[in-house]
């Protein structure tokens, strides 16, 4: 979807040449896996970090055009609305620090952020939604103003035919019917990049599917939006709410929405995922590319393909890239924003580690584990974070158990050593990533629990909104210091 286009109006024939497109390409794709030797290649990573921008109040501020044009850096894009960012950090390829070397980018990138903020009475700040956040920062008048978002907007609003509505209940509740698409632009994430060699897709991005859950309670980071505390990871619930464009007639309700988690296993390869998107869900953005002269040994850009894949919102996205000859990644899109550095790049470790150690033991490990059940621990992982209690498969037993989340990833530290060390990252590097997941769980703390408890703290002396405003003023202090967050404190 970072795709730049001018065209905010599609006619039926745009439509079905489209789709036309669409086909022939899947084709391609198919062919493309075909091939011997393609795709392989050393293990890399990539990131893209998503920031909102506040002012000295901690409320947020829409200068993001200002900021870009300030940066000057072509790693650095626009987010849906005027008070995000998003910065997309190259990949680091066949390192045995790869997580560090990325940390250290993500500092250096920061920090230029940080200075030109500072110009303009801003600042930047990682977190999932901001808890200071307000119905009238939000609306048409926040979305950016470029075609891409105006053409997004509109397709997404003209499929709804009325207003979307948000409804999530927490501890609090939120329920709510708006306009426009405003609302999915709250939710800021950090979205990491794995490449997997073709051969090994079906297996690797199981084990995604079936980790996320996981890494997801651990990384909870955005219990409270519009000042009521919600799920631990509200974003799930919001994104997926806030661009809905299903209603309730029979066959709308039956049909999956654009954001998921899945639909089931992949048994074969990357192509059946693709081509389920294209033959399930309608094109927002039906742009066919011009025909290009592409060289002998060249891979396919399948640009309609890949444009239509970034207009379904699965959390863990599988991608294909033409760069380097072709190849072939999986987006974790799951985790949210922060709370620090250093937060972010431990939890990277430990979903890259988990992907890699149990993507050999899936073929044993899923007939235990209907798909169904990974996805309702995903949702009881955005729900309670480190509180949630997941099924999982105990082969050994021959059934499945339901365990508490922190429980389980202690158990499994040791299978994401072992796949981060077959990933070729070097031992130091794996016992300094994962020592911070071990501190975390060992104080059963996130970004997530860290914000509740600190809300709670700030109530007992301050009204709702100076409670919000205070609670992101500590937050953005320890956040700015890269002070994992399971050494924040709750006193002042």
């Amino acid at each position: 979807m970072g795709t730049d286009i001018d065209q905010t109006e599609f006619s039926d024939e745009d439509y079905q040449q489209f789709r036309r497109t669409l086909h022939h390409e899947l084709l391609q794709l198919e062919d493309l896996l075909q091939q011997p030797g393609f795709g392989e290649g050393p293990p890399s990573f990539g990131a893209e970090l998503e920031l909102y921008i506040i002012d000295e109040n901690g409320q947020p501020k829409a200068i993001n055009t200002e900021l870009h044009q300030d940066m000057n850096d072509d790693q650095l894009t626009l987010e849906l609305n005027r008070f995000n960012l998003e910065y997309n950090f190259k990949p680091v390829t066949q390192c045995e620090r790869p997580f560090s070397d990325m940390h250290d980018h993500m500092l250096s990138a920061l920090e230029r952020l940080q200075s030109l903020a500072a110009k303009r009475n801003a600042r930047v700040l990682p977190i999932g939604i901001l808890p200071t956040l307000h119905c009238e920062d939000m609306g048409a008048h926040a979305i950016t103003d470029i075609p891409r978002y105006h053409a997004l907007a509109k397709q997404l609003r003209e499929k709804r035919g009325e207003d979307f509505h948000v409804h999530i209940d927490g501890f609090d509740s939120v329920d709510i019917h708006w306009s426009d698409v405003s609302l999915e632009g709250a939710n800021t994430s950090f979205q990491f990049h794995y490449r997997v060699n073709p051969r090994d897709f079906a297996d690797a991005y199981n084990a995604a599917q079936l980790v996320t859950p996981l890494v997801l309670a651990l990384a909870a980071n955005s219990p409270l939006f519009l000042g009521q505390q919600l799920w631990h990871e509200t974003r799930i619930a919001l994104f997926k709410q806030s661009i809905d464009t299903r209603l309730d007639d029979a066959l709308d309700k039956h049909l999956p929405a654009r954001v998921l988690f899945g639909l089931g296993w992949v048994r074969d390869s990357i192509h059946e995922h693709i081509a389920e998107g294209a033959y399930l869900f309608e094109p927002l953005l039906p742009i066919s590319p011009a025909p290009t002269n592409e060289k002998a040994n060249q891979a396919p850009e399948l640009a309609a393909l890949r444009l239509h894949q970034g207009s379904i919102w699965s959390w863990n996205r599988p991608i294909y890239d033409p760069a380097d000859g072709g190849h072939l990644r999986i987006e974790l899109r799951a985790l949210p924003a922060g709370p620090t550095p250093a937060d972010m790049l431990a939890y990277a470790a430990l979903h890259s580690g988990l992907i890699r150690g149990l993507q050999e033991k899936m073929r044993e490990l899923l007939p235990a584990m209907p798909f169904r059940y990974a996805e309702k621990n995903f949702y009881r992982a955005a729900k309670h974070g480190l509180d949630a209690q997941l099924i999982w498969p105990n082969p050994q037993r021959g059934r499945l158990e339901e365990r508490p989340v922190v429980q389980l990833l202690q158990c499994l530290l040791p299978i994401a050593e072992d796949g981060l060390a077959k990933l070729g990252v070097c031992s130091t590097e794996i016992q300094s990533q994962l020592q911070l997941v071990r501190h975390s769980l060992e104080e059963k703390t996130n970004g997530a629990r860290w914000q509740i408890l600190s809300y709670r703290h700030l109530k007992r002396r301050l009204n709702r909104e100076e409670a919000l405003q205070k609670l992101v003023e500590r937050y953005y202090d320890y956040s700015s210091k890269n002070i994992p967050v399971y050494q924040w404190s709750l006193e002042d």
